[in-house]
């Protein structure tokens, strides 16, 4: 697995398999929410088979599906809810981990853009296309 922590209580991975949870529940998540819409390529698991996964080994789970290139400020909103009700730490994932990234970014633009934009990319993300949404979201 690839776990880029974000902050303490978000890290970013790309897709895993269900297998995978045991070792992220060891690593001591409690939650993981998935950003990938169910059926986005044919022989990847589904948010149901996630959650049941994920809740056989003690973690709570959710799914805010979301589009790439197109994530709306409704979505950023219920990711924010999603994430400040989940415990803590939180194991997010994606395709590739840009979404889960995204989202957090967007749902913490208080905090300062350049802040948020260097620390994604300290873990190997690029937002720097999105410093004007995220300034414009203060």
């Amino acid at each position: 697995m690839d776990i880029r922590p974000l902050d303490d209580a978000l890290s970013a991975s790309p897709q895993i398999a269900l297998q995978d949870l045991a070792a992220v529940a060891a690593q001591g998540f409690r939650s993981v929410i998935s950003n990938r819409p169910d059926g986005e390529e044919p022989d990847q698991p589904s948010a149901a088979e996630f959650r049941q996964a994920a809740e056989a080994v003690g973690l709570a789970f959710a799914h805010v599906p979301v589009v790439g290139g197109a994530i709306s400020d409704a979505d950023v909103a219920a990711f924010r809810r999603t994430l400040d009700a989940l415990p803590r730490p939180v194991f997010g994932f994606c395709r590739t981990g840009t979404r889960t990234t995204t989202l957090w970014a967007l749902a913490r633009a208080a905090d300062e853009a350049d802040r948020l934009i260097q620390r994604a990319q300290a873990v190997g993300y690029d937002l720097s296309a999105l410093r004007p949404r995220l300034e414009g979201a203060r």
